[in-house]
């Protein structure tokens, strides 16, 4: 069983203590939240809440993780480009295509079966069964850096700074169109989409999210336009980015959940997915206190997209 305590801020007040959970803890489903709190493993002075109490800002949370399930997914010899190791933490330079952890439809060949035979099972369970020792995700169809935590207590310090958002995210993306202004924030709800299970959209209900971007070029071609930009997540909501852009009519490049994929292989015949690199990560170590800095070049198929649209102008 680990433990960690969460500090709620006036954004938090009035939330039920599960939703309070679910949107603090990084990876953790509402569900999984509720059971936590059904088992008494959420507390406030020393008093065990239920689901339905409410908190307040300055309330600090005290939360039981319970030990994880068994781990079902099997060590496969999967090559991984790793970028920093040591005995606490790994950080991974995850290939476009390569799924993060097992799921209906993707047994086996993710990352998580990856790292079972990199690390030999050493690594955190925090998560539970599905997504041993990934403190964060990215989507199968989105490069960059991941981080992995070896132990719970790597975890639970990685999980907090995300949460605290001194953990730093970058990506490098390129869109459909060009951005109203040059520069600007996206602070918008994402929530699951009603009408489609399978797809993220901007719902009343959901849980906010906050993504900053930067221009740093605008391509023309005829009646074409596309924009290659630099983003900061400053939460990290699923699709987050995706959707933000889509929701204003310029969906990420590639993009065959929320952009239009088959008009931008017009142009980029070698996109298969969307355009989108998790570039840049900075967090400070949670054993050492060391603060560290990682960067990732863009993959080939975002520099060849890149090459085309120099082309343009």
């Amino acid at each position: 069983m680990s433990n960690i305590l969460l500090c709620a801020e006036n954004i938090d007040r009035g939330k039920r203590v599960d939703i309070f959970l679910a949107e603090n803890i990084e990876n953790l489903t509402r569900s999984a939240a509720a059971n936590i709190v059904a088992q008494g493993g959420a507390r406030r002075e020393g008093k065990v809440l239920k689901k339905s109490d409410k908190v307040d800002c300055g309330d600090v949370i005290s939360v039981d993780i319970p030990e994880p399930e068994e781990c079902d997914a099997k060590p496969q010899n999967i090559p991984l480009d790793i970028v920093y190791e040591d005995k606490h933490l790994l950080v991974v330079n995850k290939a476009q295509g390569m799924v993060v952890h097992p799921a209906p439809g993707n047994p086996d060949g993710t990352l998580v079966n990856a790292l079972l035979y990199h690390c030999e099972g050493s690594l955190s369970g925090i998560n539970g069964v599905l997504r041993p020792g990934i403190v964060h995700r990215i989507d199968k169809d989105t490069s960059g850096l991941l981080i992995v935590a070896k132990n719970d207590e790597a975890h639970i310090s990685l999980s907090k700074q995300i949460s605290e958002h001194s953990f730093v995210r970058r990506y490098k993306t390129v869109i459909r169109g060009r951005m109203k202004d040059m520069q600007g924030s996206f602070a918008l709800p994402i929530g699951r989409n009603p009408k489609d299970r399978k797809k993220m959209a901007i719902t009343a209900d959901g849980r906010m999210a906050v993504t900053h971007y930067k221009t740093n070029a605008v391509y023309t071609r005829s009646n074409e336009a596309y924009s290659y930009l630099d983003v900061t997540l400053e939460t990290g909501r699923t699709h987050q980015i995706r959707v933000h852009f889509s929701s204003c009519g310029h969906p990420v490049a590639g993009d065959p959940l929320y952009g239009l994929a088959e008009r931008d292989r017009r142009f980029f015949p070698h996109l298969c997915g969307q355009c989108l690199h998790a570039g840049y990560i900075e967090f400070t170590h949670p054993i050492s206190g060391e603060r560290m800095k990682f960067e990732s070049e863009l993959p080939e198929y975002f520099a060849k997209t890149l090459e085309i649209l120099e082309g343009w102008n």
